[in-house]
């Protein structure tokens, strides 16, 4: 089957695709590697580094987050792990079958995901969890990467309005044709489709702007979507 290729929205890709993601010291972004050394000085016993993905390239289902947290996912190593959205995520995970195990907020818990994979539209922790606009077009490689690889692949989660960016414009699409609204659809084409969320921050819970019922809607629209 290597050097078979099939099509997502007219661009070929090779069916067993392996993505490369970037280095423990990837260059491209000034600011997010000034901010990284910064990191490492203070705390060098973390992980301080661009977060890989967690899950297999044979999920059906990708969820992708903003950004690591500086006291989560980069301390961590693994997506949302070691903090609040780690928390509300991977219970919603584990109620709808995406994942088995115990989440203990490390990424040695032998939490496992089943059938879905977590990734972050930028790689690195950016300081104020605020990427920019460059970074997260700089970053976008690595996700095009994951996605062409995922041949499986028949729904995507986007925690917030810029990883709901980032994916419409790894698509081709245009972002007015499907604006980020929670709980809205938008189809992709090649048999994906976009469900959009609030990101599960502790600011949008804290607030209100998300609850867990309204979180945990999204999910069940992915499940029953999928199917067992």
């Amino acid at each position: 089957m290597s050097g078979a290729h099939t099509t997502r929205n007219g661009r070929p890709y090779p069916m067993t695709q392996n993505p490369t993601p970037p280095g423990h010291d990837c260059p491209l972004c000034p600011r997010l590697v000034d901010y990284r050394l910064r990191n490492r000085a203070a705390f060098p016993d973390k992980f301080n580094g661009p977060v890989p993905s967690f899950g297999g390239l044979d999920a059906r289902l990708l969820v992708v987050g903003l950004a690591p947290g500086l006291r989560g996912a980069n301390f961590s190593g693994r997506p949302f792990t070691g903090d609040y959205a780690g928390d509300l995520l991977y219970a919603t995970l584990l109620k709808f079958g995406f994942a088995t195990g115990q989440y203990l907020e490390r990424p040695d818990d032998g939490l496992t995901l089943v059938d879905a994979r977590i990734t972050n539209a930028v790689r690195c922790v950016p300081p104020e969890n605020k990427p920019t606009p460059e970074e997260s077009h700089t970053c976008r490689p690595f996700l095009v990467a994951e996605l062409e690889a995922m041949i499986r692949l028949k729904a995507v989660v986007a925690l917030g309005s810029v990883s709901h960016t980032s994916v419409i414009r790894t698509f081709g699409l245009r972002q007015a044709a499907h604006p980020f609204g929670h709980g809205a659809r938008h189809d992709l084409g090649g048999g994906v489709t976009l469900f959009d969320s609030y990101h599960c921050s502790r600011y949008n819970t804290n607030t209100g702007r998300l609850t867990d019922t309204m979180f945990e809607d999204v999910f069940k629209a992915v499940r029953q979507y999928l199917g067992t």
